[in-house]
């Protein structure tokens, strides 16, 4: 190891004590009876002016409560069932003069043992000194691996020589020098004595079934074992694949009565539309547009909430292969005008509802290629009247021999980012199929069932929940077209429709458990699945001690579809995101692009030339911006920007955004973690972990929290929650700040944006 960055590493070693030690509150005085060491050798040590030997590092973390990564990498180790460490490869934990210790097993937490791979090389001056000696608490296990080793326990001495061993307990006076004119190579293994604390994991297996004969099953190739469990993933046939010909049209025609969507307005009034009616609806809408002029390739923005027109809209827009671009009531006058520019729109389906369709105009001056406005729920002066026009046209509408398919633009989405202005992840028509997972294996949608996702129209997770994968497995959908979510309002729906599927995130199922469940019929809910952001393992335990029910979780972004999962048939780890789907190839690595061990904190990424193809799901490239298409896509990886690791059974476990990692005295905190521990309190509603500058430590952690109403934050109980914190992880990932607020600043999607708490 090179001289500077040996000097940098002691540095950050005795930085790390030394912030530890003040989260203790222990003084160097008792620190120095702890390491059992002068009280001017431990402000040496402190300090990093001199090497620090193994035997003080570890009293350290044994003083702290916190295992040797802690220290000597900044982050706690991960895996809980093994891990291999390679010839050569351990983690250097001291090198002495004449010594060097490498952990054996730094990234597995809740150790019993520490195994260390010990070198002593042989000093004939030491040969003529009294043997030094140390005690620690627990046991120890020697075994020699070559050369000989002369070993004090007490008052007892042994030579031991190759495949000799000793076990001893080292709470007892004890050291070892080399002797015999070679160097000694032993393994050494620290035994605490403490127990493992296993974290929670279900098993939770789903018996095979029946493959159904989908209309879509040219197009899709899955293979399960013998519980289910997807194996692997491929589209045969996606190049010429489009999802309103292939999936509506064709359910339409072997089965045109199929239920397909069950609507209820604002007001709870019901519609039932079936694929039949589905196919049709899209016809006529088809036939309107391009009355209108809309064409294929025109940029088509829809801002339709949750109601019903939404879905023939998008399948007719599909049929002409024009590109629908789902945007939010939400946005405001500025936001249109940016997304009107930036994406080219031609033309715009808006609601009626509130002010949307007047701060569209009020963009308007501004968006010179804005031509075409339609009008949804309503009529309005300089508006086409969708509801009154629409019907007056044929519900036949004839697929061409050049239709839009495969790699042709399908479809926008304007990324919710906590900076700077949105990108466009595009879509091609491959994006659809790639939704096949999703449903099935992930929401576990049968083709007699009724999937209900929370989300609106606007957002990429409605695609997701509310249409493609979904009638790829020809299931029906549930929309409730509410413009506040009321857990109370949604909760008796459950029953009343038999709803046998859900997902919604985790935000709302934080709503959701704060009701008192027993008073309604979930009984319908065969699955639940959450998304959207990381689902904190405490709102997974109340909800499944309320309902029964567990909450599978899943992960993706806007540039992609599902691409991690707790997908049926496997068993489910509780906090984790689940495994990598089949379809696509991802990989964890570091900011150098190396891909990283597993039980190490790596970027997540996917490999965006696997076999010569983009995988069904993943974005083309952010639209009209090559940088940035550029900034995430290179190397041939696709670089998501979130953080995981992955444990030796290959499921990923989220650590945060790389951008929100907290840097503090040393140590790499991921948000999450903390945020976890938080929200056990039963009077804390929502929490946001973010860095606040520091000039000593460079970062420290902040806490933003929401209590439930009635709760007062005093400072007694700021001084509670970091105090519970410190006791429920590693101490130093306690919160330093930690500040009430009414509410916590969020994307327009609902996501806290911890860059502004």
């Amino acid at each position: 190891m090179e001289p500077n960055r040996v000097a940098n590493q002691l540095a950050e070693v005795a930085f790390r004590i030394r912030e530890m030690r003040g989260i203790c509150g222990f003084d160097e005085a008792e620190m120095a009876l702890r390491t059992d060491t002068t009280p001017e050798q431990y402000r040496t040590y402190e300090a990093g002016m001199a090497d620090l030997p193994f035997s003080f590092i570890h009293k350290c973390a044994l003083a702290f409560g916190v295992g040797i990564t802690d220290l000597l990498e900044g982050h706690s180790a991960h895996l809980s069932s093994y891990t291999v460490t390679r010839k050569g490869q351990g983690q250097q934990t001291a090198k002495e003069p004449g010594i060097e210790i490498s952990n054996l097993a730094p990234l597995f937490r809740n150790k019993l043992a520490e195994p260390y791979y010990v070198r002593y090389a042989y000093d004939e001056a030491q040969q003529h000194r009294p043997i030094h000696l140390t005690t620690h608490s627990g046991q120890e296990f020697d075994i020699i691996l070559s050369g000989q080793l002369k070993v004090q326990v007490g008052d007892h001495t042994e030579i031991l020589s190759e495949g000799d061993s000793i076990l001893y307990n080292s709470s007892a006076p004890h050291g070892m020098i080399a002797v015999g004119g070679q160097e000694c190579v032993f393994c050494a293994v620290v035994i605490s004595g403490e127990k493992i604390d296993e974290p929670l994991i279900r098993q939770s297996i789903v018996q095979a079934r029946t493959s159904e004969d989908y209309v879509v099953k040219p197009f899709i190739n899955a293979v399960e074992d013998e519980h289910g469990a997807l194996q692997s993933l491929t589209f045969p046939n996606a190049d010429k694949f489009n999802f309103a010909f292939d999936c509506v049209d064709a359910i339409a025609a072997k089965t045109p009565d199929k239920l397909a969507m069950v609507h209820l307005d604002h007001n709870k009034t019901e519609r039932r539309f079936t694929f039949g009616e589905m196919s049709r609806e899209s016809n006529r809408a088809a036939n309107y547009f391009q009355t209108l002029g809309i064409k294929r390739g025109d940029r088509v923005m829809l801002v339709l909430k949750r109601h019903y027109q939404f879905w023939p809209a998008i399948l007719a827009l599909h049929k002409i292969g024009a590109i629908a671009i789902p945007a939010t009531n939400q946005l405001q006058e500025h936001d249109f005008s940016y997304r009107f520019n930036a994406a080219g729109v031609s033309a715009i389906l808006c609601t009626a509802d509130g002010n949307t369709a007047r701060q569209v105009e009020l963009a308007e001056s501004d968006s010179p290629t804005l031509v075409t406005k339609i009008l949804v729920g309503g009529s309005r002066e300089g508006w086409y009247d969708y509801d009154q026009e629409v019907q007056r046209f044929r519900s036949r509408y004839e697929r061409g021999p050049d239709a839009p398919c495969g790699e042709d633009l399908m479809l926008m989405f304007f990324t919710s980012g906590t900076t700077g202005y949105p990108k466009i992840a595009a879509h091609n028509y491959k994006y659809a199929l790639g939704h096949y997972v999703t449903a099935r294996y992930w929401h576990c949608v049968h083709s007699d069932g009724l999937h209900f996702t929370i989300s609106e129209t606007g957002w990429g997770k409605a695609l997701w929940g509310k249409l493609y994968g979904q009638w790829l497995c020809e299931g029906a959908v549930f929309t409730y077209d509410f413009d506040r979510f009321d857990a109370a309002d949604i909760l008796p729906l459950f029953a009343k429709y038999h709803i046998t599927t859900f997902c919604a995130p985790p935000t709302m199922y934080r709503m959701l458990i704060k009701q008192d469940l027993s008073k309604y019929d979930l009984s319908s809910i065969q699955h639940a699945t959450t998304a959207g952001e990381a689902l904190i393992p405490e709102v997974y335990r109340q909800f499944e001690a309320q309902t029964g029910l567990q909450i599978y979780e899943g992960f993706g972004q806007t540039e992609t579809t599902l691409t991690v999962g707790n997908l049926i048939g496997n068993r489910q780890k509780i906090g984790s995101m689940g495994k990598p789907i089949p379809s696509y190839d991802l990989v964890l690595v570091d900011s150098d692009g190396n891909e990283v061990e597993r039980g190490e904190n790596g970027e997540i990424c996917i490999r965006a030339d696997k076999n010569g193809q983009l995988p069904c799901g993943l974005f083309a490239g952010y639209y009209r911006n090559e940088e940035q298409t550029r900034e995430v896509w290179h190397d041939g990886l696709y670089h998501t920007r979130d953080v995981a690791w992955q444990d030796e059974d290959g499921y990923l476990w989220y650590v945060g955004r790389a951008d929100d990692v907290i840097k503090s005295s040393g140590y790499r905190i991921g948000p999450f973690e903390i945020e976890s521990v938080i929200m056990e309190l039963p009077y804390v509603l929502e929490c946001g972990v973010s860095a606040a500058p520091d000039d000593i430590r460079g970062q420290v952690v902040k806490a933003s929290i929401v209590l439930v109403p009635g709760t007062e934050g005093t400072e007694e109980l700021k001084k509670e929650i970091q105090t519970y914190v410190k006791e429920h992880t590693a101490p130093y990932k306690y919160p330093r700040i930690v500040v009430f607020k009414d509410e916590l600043p969020k994307t327009i999607s609902g996501k806290i944006m911890r860059n502004r708490l």
